[in-house]
């Protein structure tokens, strides 16, 4: 039993400086801590990040109680919500960690506070929010579509995309398009290049 209680001491020392790793990676948004599951009324060994306001020593949420009495209990819980004690909402990721024996013995969780995320991205939804009712106004080229279109069915075709095609396989584009009328409208040029991934030069060249 000493020899085991060794093996796992060294385990958790290591998983300590896991934790420490993911603390300043993630930090101030995530919190990290470590559990010692072979005493469930002190399992935190390890915080960093502390928005729990927990301390070490401080005994198992229910999860880790669960997880310690039950050897089948899903190695990883990924992704589940969770509040704080102040009520802010978090992503939780636990992640169980067995000895030799096949038995629980620490638990590495990670809580990421996602109220600020949120706030984010209601800003960001705000600030791209379009009113697409009064006015109708394009600053994409006349017929930028329509050149995009007959492009990719060229590509299609040749079962490729457009950004793969050969410099002979261009060629024969650029010959169509002209065929068409296409390199006649105003920057169709321009459009072909983007589309292509290439420059206006080099478009120009397989023109000629």
């Amino acid at each position: 039993m000493t020899h085991k209680n060794d093996v796992v001491d060294v385990l958790i020392g290591q998983l300590k400086e896991v934790v420490a790793g993911l603390g300043q990676t993630f930090a101030p948004f995530c919190e990290v801590v470590l559990h010692d599951l072979r005493d469930p009324s002190r399992t935190v060994v390890a915080i960093e990040n502390n928005l729990s306001g927990r301390t070490i020593g401080d005994p198992s949420t229910e999860l880790g109680l669960a997880r310690a009495a039950d050897d089948a209990y899903p190695q990883v819980i990924a992704n589940y919500s969770n509040r704080l004690p102040d009520g802010r909402q978090v992503k939780s990721t636990s992640v169980g960690i067995k000895g030799s024996d096949g038995k629980y013995v620490a638990a590495l969780c990670l809580n990421i506070d996602v109220t600020v995320f949120n706030g984010v991205a209601n800003v960001l939804q705000q600030f791209t929010q379009l009113d697409t009712t009064s006015v109708n106004e394009s600053l994409e080229p006349a017929n930028a579509e329509m050149i995009r279109g007959r492009i990719d069915t060229f590509a299609a075709r040749l079962s490729t995309t457009p950004q793969a095609l050969s410099k002979l396989q261009r060629r024969e584009l650029s010959r169509e398009l002209k065929e068409a009328g296409y390199l006649d409208l105003r920057r169709s040029v321009e459009v072909v290049a983007d589309c292509l991934g290439v420059s206006r030069g080099t478009v120009y060249a397989d023109i000629k």
